[in-house]
């Protein structure tokens, strides 16, 4: 069991997603193990990762060949798998002793999808109904596997996500051949799907419509939906996926097949194995609380756990390796948005690509992995979700990656100077929010504290702006903080000057401009 332990474990590094639950859910009388939306407890590897979660895969033998994978058919390495009993075993033993607050399991694909995805609902299942752990578990669909087995899965989780691996098409073709880009997004839709169904017929929360900020702003009239709309015919993104999970230039996200009540595809654009309002009679009070004979075959008997806490309430996420494959950071963060405006992910992740295979079809990276291009994306990533930009916004064709030198909202800044500075003491949320320095917190606290009393600058510190940046964008009562020019070779020299640490490997090349010193004579050849 322990050296089981140790390979699984292990296995499962590479996929990143311990993230905070998502969903508030307290200790009930027989049951062990709570969820908090406000994070899990964290704890710590002997390499140094930051984990929450007992983060394991059920197995690491695969039938499939990805080239970027560890656990590749084709790689000699030793292969165990664990059985539904043993994970529950550990999960319990490991929360008993507060090592965890919770469960992350993926897996290899053994024998086929649909096997493997049977096992992952097995263990669910067992882990709810039998041990009674009441805990937060993040769970992987299995893509190509059939869709009640996912649905099913889906009553026990908190959380599920499938993988979309590579961006485009084109990458996961060259790189995962056994893999497609439908068998992908088909489980995302239905996800998606289910919990929105779920909040219907259970008033479940769930998704990411509450953190999407964009989902409730108005603007002039129009919901920030239509206003993006109106944007993305200024911003014209690259490609994105069509119907067959390949790549269109339509600049939507296309609409991938729903399934309908035989677990096939069709555009009803609902779950079909999941019943509507009228056909469901939701757990009573009677001692068996059991869904109805008419629900669809495998939720008749579907447990009072399940059905009294909604489909995936903590919502999905996805992941994307970043660095196998060409693509540039502008279709990374075109793609990224297209997910969150069509799928209403929760997260999507980075992964910045490790090569742990030597395969002539993978890139040899100057100075590993790329991590700082993960960092920038994730800085992006933030920007869609929390402040309002449209990834047209922060890249474009012409300038398709990010400055590896600056933060994404400061480089989009120093390009649109004509909008500084704010007066802070006036502006609005939404345009305080793209100041550099400023956040959604200290943005609200500017808004409630204006309204007694004018701001000064001091003040502005007391309510978290980071002043070093924001400076050079902000005026407190008509007047700046310092003499400032709005100039942006000046400020962007004054931002190098934070000192904010690159890794050595990092160079100059490509870039317009650098910080001279005393000591340096300058080549102007």
């Amino acid at each position: 069991m322990e050296e089981k332990l140790s390979i699984l474990a292990d296995a499962a590094k590479y996929d990143v997603a311990c993230t905070s639950s998502g969903v508030d859910r307290k200790g009930k009388e027989g049951s062990i193990g709570s969820a908090f939306q406000s994070g899990i407890c964290h704890t710590f590897t002997a390499d140094g990762r930051c984990v929450s979660l007992l983060k394991i895969l059920f197995t690491n033998e695969c039938i499939f060949d990805c080239k970027y994978c560890i656990n590749r058919s084709s790689n000699d390495v030793k292969r165990t798998t664990f059985t539904p009993d043993e994970v529950c075993n550990l999960t319990i033993e490991f929360y008993r002793r507060n090592y965890i607050e919770g469960l992350f399991l993926s897996s290899g694909i053994l024998h086929s999808p649909n096997y493997t995805m049977d096992l992952i609902y097995q263990t669910l299942k067992k882990l709810r109904c039998e041990y009674h752990f009441n805990g937060y578990i993040h769970c992987k669909a299995i893509p190509g596997a059939d869709p009640e087995l996912i649905e099913l899965a889906g009553w026990y989780a908190d959380r599920m996500s499938v993988n979309l691996e590579l961006p485009t098409a084109d990458g996961l073709k060259n790189l995962a051949p056994h893999k497609s880009r439908k068998n992908i997004l088909n489980p995302i839709r239905q996800i998606q799907s289910g919990i929105e169904e779920s909040q219907e017929l259970l008033g479940m929360s769930g998704g990411n419509k509450g953190a999407y900020w964009h989902t409730r702003r108005k603007l002039e009239g129009k919901t920030i939906e239509q206003k993006r709309k109106e944007d993305a015919i200024r911003y014209q993104s690259t490609k994105r996926i069509d119907n067959t999970g390949q790549l269109d230039n339509t600049g939507k996200l296309g609409n991938v097949g729903k399934l309908d009540n035989a677990g096939n595809l069709d555009n009803t654009g609902k779950l079909g194995t999941l019943k509507k309002k009228s056909s469901i009679i939701l757990p009573g009070e009677a001692e068996e609380r059991n869904w109805v004979q008419s629900a669809p075959t495998g939720l008749s008997k579907i447990s009072q756990f399940a059905g009294s806490r909604g489909f995936v309430p903590a919502g999905q996420s996805t992941q994307m390796i970043i660095g196998a494959t060409p693509e540039t950071d502008f279709e990374l963060i075109s793609v990224t948005e297209a997910l969150y405006q069509k799928f209403d992910l929760k997260r999507v992740f980075y992964s910045a690509f490790i090569r742990v295979n030597d395969d002539s079809a993978l890139p040899v990276i100057p100075g590993g992995p790329p991590l700082l291009r993960e960092h920038r994306l994730y800085q992006a990533d933030w920007l869609l979700r929390y402040y309002g930009f449209m990834a047209g916004e922060l890249l474009t064709k012409e300038r398709p990656n990010f400055n590896v030198y600056l933060d994404p909202k400061c480089n989009w800044a120093l390009g649109h100077l004509e909008e500084f500075p704010v007066e802070v003491n006036k502006a609005d949320y939404y345009t305080l929010l793209r100041v550099p320095g400023i956040g959604p917190k200290s943005a609200g606290r500017i808004v409630k504290a204006r309204r007694m009393a004018s701001l000064n600058f001091a003040d502005l510190k007391k309510l978290g702006v980071v002043l070093k940046r924001a400076l050079y964008f902000i005026t407190c009562d008509g007047k700046m903080m310092y003499p400032t020019k709005i100039e942006e070779n000046y400020i962007t020299r004054q931002l190098l000057n934070l000192n904010e640490a690159l890794p050595k490997h990092i160079t100059n090349d490509g870039m317009t401009y650098e910080q001279l010193s005393l000591f340096q004579i300058p080549n102007f050849s």
